[in-house]
């Protein structure tokens, strides 16, 4: 056997191979013996046809339809004796069999493209940190108290903490009822977020039976000279009050909290401690997750370059393939793997470039997960689990951990060694850059 390896482009290699006869010959047998098992003649029995009539009849499709299947087996079988690696699905772009004589052929595919790395180090990453205070406590607390309230009838919409039922009208410019655009019985809940801050205003201090108006304003299409436009519209309605119902909140006292937490807390104070260190350990993560991120970005736009597109389409079908199984399991009734596709190609590409990129780097930083890396993990993962080693190690190489562990030693080498500036997230929400963004 001769092989040769053609380097087309620094992401796409050719593998070029020559097999002489013998070295095939068993290969070619076998496909007769298969295709013996099909085929059917007049005065055989299916699977008893003698080979040597099959070869002076079906000779040359049987033989040259295996010898692309002979190409594709040898391939593999180079590929794991030379580690060539590649990324994608290789096609054959060359296939020549001469009977008796030889099989020469060539298959391209896609590798990692060796990269010449810049400014990956030194760079100055902002990293936000949150912190906790009161307000945020006090905002949990008020929502768990909202989730636990009870509805209590009443004659007056005394404040925001209660839904109303009402009859609503739709008003004309001339505050005259427009006929056929009457509601009946419609529930609103004054506490809910993006109501319309007119209906809580004038509703509040009203009674049953009573009456009160609002508006907002919207746009409609209109056409003047022959040109369409979009103008501003003024919507009045008035609502008449049918009922009330007051929303109690239970307080936050150690009934409350014991209640809540099946009593892991006893105490206000026991519970309001805890909350604000679950909420802090989450925004730490959070924080953690940013800057991850941060790193990934910088780097693959110091050092951006055109992925190999058939690894790109691997990913891609990845990520369409896990989002339709995600549908599946939510019993959601429409997939549309075009949209998912289209709207996940920039993903897909921004993978590809920075998995590749992450691979150099360890390559040139001499990052690397050993065995002992993968034991260390197994064995903490075990304490933790309760599963046995031996099986987090074989789920370990199934799932290719390795890889992952090694983005982690990747991602470590990053925080070391790049000036990392925290910075309050309040400060930056009150910074004049931060306005200005907001403004723009």
């Amino acid at each position: 056997m001769e092989t040769k390896i053609n380097v087309v482009s620094p992401s796409e290699h050719e593998l070029e191979v020559t097999l002489g006869y013998e070295e095939i010959k068993a290969d070619i047998e076998k496909a007769y013996q298969t295709e013996r098992k099909k085929i059917e003649l007049p005065g055989f029995r299916k699977g008893k046809v003698p080979v040597s009539m099959m070869k002076k009849m079906f000779g040359d499709a049987i033989e040259n339809q295996a010898s692309e299947k002979i190409a594709g087996d040898k391939f593999y079988d180079i590929v794991e004796e030379q580690e060539l690696k590649p990324i994608s699905t290789p096609r054959i772009v060359d296939l020549n069999y001469e009977k008796d004589t030889k099989l020469y052929f060539k298959i391209r595919y896609e590798v990692k493209p060796a990269l010449e790395l810049k400014d990956y180090t030194g760079q100055e990453i902002q990293k936000v940190i949150f912190t906790v205070d009161d307000e945020q406590v006090n905002s949990e607390i008020d929502y768990l108290r909202r989730t636990n309230s009870t509805l209590q009838d009443s004659d007056k919409v005394e404040d925001k903490d209660a839904i109303i039922s009402v009859d609503l009208q739709k008003l004309d410019s001339e505050d005259k009822p427009i006929e056929g655009l009457k509601s009946k019985d419609l529930k609103i809940d004054l506490t809910q977020p993006g109501i319309n801050p007119q209906i809580v205003e004038n509703s509040v201090g009203k009674n049953v039976g009573d009456t009160f108006t609002f508006q907002f304003q919207d746009e409609r299409e209109v056409e003047e000279d022959g040109v369409k436009k979009v103008v501003p519209e003024e919507i009045k309605y008035e609502a008449v009050i049918n009922s009330v119902q007051k929303i109690v909140l239970p307080e936050f006292d150690e009934a409350f909290v014991k209640k809540i937490t099946r009593d892991k807390f006893s105490t206000p104070e026991e519970w309001r401690e805890n909350m604000k260190n679950s909420l802090q350990k989450y925004y730490d993560s959070q924080t953690e997750s940013m800057l991850q991120n941060k790193l990934r970005e910088v780097v693959v736009k110091n050092n951006d370059f055109e992925a190999p597109h058939g690894y790109v389409h691997n990913l891609l079908d990845r990520m369409v393939r896990y989002e339709e199984e995600q549908s599946k399991k939510d019993n959601k009734r429409k997939f549309d793997p075009n949209e998912a596709h289209n709207r996940l190609h920039g993903t897909a590409e921004w993978t590809a470039k920075w998995q590749i990129i992450m691979e150099n780097l360890a390559e040139k930083e001499n990052l690397s997960v050993s065995d002992d890396d993968l034991k260390e993990m197994a064995e903490k993962e075990a304490a933790e689990t309760g599963i046995s080693v031996d099986k987090l190690l074989k789920y370990y190489q199934d799932s290719n951990r390795s890889v992952s562990l090694l983005e982690d030693k990747v991602i470590d080498f990053l925080k070391k060694n790049n000036n990392i500036k925290e910075v309050n997230a309040k400060d930056l929400k009150n910074s004049p850059e931060s306005t200005t963004d907001q403004e723009g």
